[in-house]
Formats: structure tokens, sequence, C-alpha cells
């Protein structure tokens, strides 16, 4: 409940809770305090008291009266000596308690006494003590007195606190503003202090800019699959068009062909695009140790009839990758078949074992591919040669998900220039010993 309240909110209720509950707490202890503190301080306005009426009496004189103390001079016995009545409230328990120097608080009074020896050798009890009436209704209205003040100090730390909040609230306020405000393309202006506020302006104007890039690559994807898309549709229109215009049977058999191999092409571009879109969406198989020599000879055998010569170099032992075979099998095909569609002659698969990682590298003898075009031949729908025709046979597709497809589990794709003369692509992988299954 408490977290759909608004900031300030959440801050100033905290805040004026702790501060009642500190003041309250010690409004309390300064109220229980209060009383004792009070009678000690009478306690030792007595004990001055009866030491200057001591001193009168060790010298054979009657006390000086002081003003609300009663001064009485008594026997060790307790019986009074001064020509005054008995002394209410002290019995034989309190006067040898106050021949003892102890203080004693006997009802509505608090006495305190003295031994001193009078002029003719003989010990005298001089004995001091006031009233403590209203102590008790004094320290009662003093505490109810500083739980006001407890209460009315949470208030104040409780408007202290709202308009701090509320002060420290408004550059974030006016930056909320300026976001609801800000034209495409355009980016929050950053404060000079080096405070959280200009780490927030920095972090969203980053995020505005990845936002952006993808928002550009996603309608420059939606434009070029809906280009590709539209070939096979349309050549598969036209065909069919064709064969109802001319009910031929030879003719219509040539053209049922043609509407096949396009229908495949079309079907195999819808397969790659799902492919993309899963991996866009964040969908992972678990990995697990696959060994890549093997595949690569199976994706060898996998080549379609007429490919150019491709071959697997010899690895003594084994190279385990943390994949999945699923993974694995794309990376190669796409490849391998890359490789074959520009390769002149062969194509040579190399699987090179690492401490920590694996490489899968593959060279071709065909042209190349340019360094200028070589940070961008992963791409989605990206081709060297922006051939239009499809007579190459590639969708722009195969190598976007390599890169994909390797990325997702902290690996790397690279293409270079082969020793063959045409490019070589590697594959890094990291090896499987070295960490643990997901």
């Amino acid at each position: 409940m408490i977290t759909r309240w608004p900031m300030w909110l959440r801050i100033t209720v905290p805040a004026a809770v702790v501060t009642f509950a500190v003041l309250l707490g010690l409004a309390l202890f300064a109220g229980r305090g209060l009383g004792p503190l009070q009678v000690a301080s009478v306690d030792d306005e007595l004990g001055v008291a009866l030491g200057t009426a001591g001193a009168a009496v060790s010298a054979g004189h009657a006390p000086a009266p002081v003003d609300g103390v009663l001064l009485r001079v008594l026997d060790t016995a307790g019986a009074p000596l001064d020509g005054g009545g008995p002394v209410r409230g002290l019995g034989q328990g309190e006067v040898r308690a106050l021949n003892a120097g102890q203080s004693v608080h006997n009802g509505a009074m608090l006495w305190r006494g003295s031994v001193v020896p009078a002029p003719d050798g003989s010990l005298r009890l001089v004995v001091a003590g006031t009233g403590l009436v209203g102590l008790d209704s004094a320290a009662h209205k003093w505490s109810r007195w500083l739980l006001w003040v407890a209460l009315a100090g949470a208030v104040l730390a409780a408007v202290a606190t709202w308009f701090v909040v509320r002060m420290a609230l408004r550059p974030v306020a006016r930056m909320r503003r300026s976001v609801r405000a800000l034209p495409s393309g355009e980016r929050l202006p950053v404060p000079e202090a080096h405070d959280e506020l200009r780490a927030l302006a920095v972090e969203f104007n980053a995020l505005l800019a990845r936002q952006e890039e993808v928002s550009r690559r996603l309608r420059r994807f939606t434009g070029d699959a809906a280009h590709e898309l539209r070939s096979p549709v349309a050549s598969i229109r036209v065909q069919a068009e064709v064969a109802v215009a001319n009910p031929d049977p030879e003719l219509a058999q040539e053209t049922l062909a043609d509407v096949l191999a396009e229908a495949e092409r079309l079907s195999a571009l819808l397969d790659q695009l799902l492919a993309l879109a899963r991996s866009d969406a964040g969908e992972l198989p678990p990995a697990e140790p696959v060994e890549l020599v093997t595949e690569a000879r199976a994706a060898v055998k996998r080549l379609p009839p007429g490919s150019p010569t491709a071959r697997v170099n010899g690895v003594v032992g084994s190279a385990w990758a943390h994949a999945a075979h699923p993974e694995v099998e794309l990376v190669l095909n796409n490849l391998l078949r890359n490789a074959c569609r520009y390769a002149r002659s062969q194509v040579v698969v190399s699987v090179v074992p690492g401490h920590t990682s694996v490489r899968v590298v593959v060279d071709d003898d065909g042209p190349g591919v340019p360094p200028e075009h070589r940070d961008r031949v992963f791409d989605r729908f990206y081709r060297v040669a922006d051939d239009r025709s499809r007579t190459s046979g590639g969708s722009g597709l195969g190598l976007a998900m390599v890169a994909e497809a390797v990325r997702r589990r902290g690996g790397r794709v690279t293409v270079g220039e082969s020793p063959e003369g045409g490019a070589r692509f590697q594959v890094t992988w990291r090896r499987a010993g070295n960490v643990s299954a997901s």
C-alpha cells in the first residue's frame, strides 16, 4: 500500500513517525527523571543550609533562619533541644538515618541531618527540612508539556521534510515535463552539476539513443522483409496468371515447377524470419557440450549436390563448445552454404580448440568480402552487392542468424581474408570444459 504513495509522502511520513518516536522517548525519559532530579536539587539546597546551621550550633549559637527551610536542633535520640516541640514524622528509624547523614523523604517533607559537637562537648543533631508539596503535580505537568513538545516537533519535522523533498524533486519534475515535450531526435539538456540528476539525464539520453536505434533497425527490417516477401509472392502470382491464361499442359508443368521453387524459397525466408523473431524475443535453449568436429563433418555431408568441394581439416582430439545442437547446425549450415555460393572450387573448414575457447574457421577461394563491407556483412538483409534479382540465391539473413546465434552464447564471429584468396569466416565459442552447463 505504501509503495503506491507519492515519493514525497513516502519520505515525509516515516520522517515524522521517527521524529515523534524519538521525541516521545526523550519526553518519557525526562518525565520519569524529573521527580528524582528535583528531589536531588532540594537535597543539595538542604545540605548548604545544614552546613551553615551546623557551624552556628558548634559555636554555641542558634541557627540563623533560612527562607523555606525548617531548622531544628535535637539530641542524637531525636529529642528537641531548641525549645520547640517534637518534630512530626521523625521516628526512631528516621532519626538513625539522619544521624548517619542520610536524607529522609517523609511524606510531604524532605529532611537532612548532621551531627555536630556543642561547645560543652556533647553531640547535637542539626536537621534541615523543606516541604515537597506540589512536586508530583509539577512533574506530571512537565511530562504533559514534553509530550506536546514531541508532537509539535514531529509536525515541524514533517513540514520541513515535505518542503525539502518537494524542493529536491522539483528538478525531477522539470525533467519529466521536458521529456514529455521532447521532440523526436532531441535529447535532454544535461545539468552542469555532477549529481544524480546529471547521471539520470545522461542515462535517459542513452536510452533514447538505443530506442531510436532499435526503431530505425525495426523500420529497416520491416521494409526489407516486405521487399523480400514481395519478390517470391509476385513471382508466384505471375506464374499462376500465365498458367491460367495459357492452359497448355507442358507450360503448366513448367509453371508449377517454378511456383514450387518460389514457394520453397518463400518458406525458407519465413523460417529465417521466425528464427530471428524468436531470438529477438530472448528465447534461448539450454546449452550443453557440442563436439564441433563431428558437427562440421555432418554439415559438409548436408551440402546439396553440385556444391564446390568441401572438407574438414584433420583435428587431433575433440573440440567441445558450450552451445546447443540446433544453434551449431544453423551456424555451420549457413556458413558453408554462404561459402559454397561464392567459392570457385573448394571450401575448407578448420576446428581449432583452445584453452578457454574453440574456433571454427571456414575458408573459400571466392572473391572475398571487401574491407569496407566487413563491418556490415552480418546485418540483416545486407548484401555486398545489392542483388535484388536474387541470382545468388541468398536472402541476406543467413549471416545475421549466424551472428545472433553466436552472440547469444557469449561468442563472436568475424570475417577476413582467407589464405585461399577468398573470404574467411571465423566463429569463436566458449569451450565447454571451462563453463558450467546452464
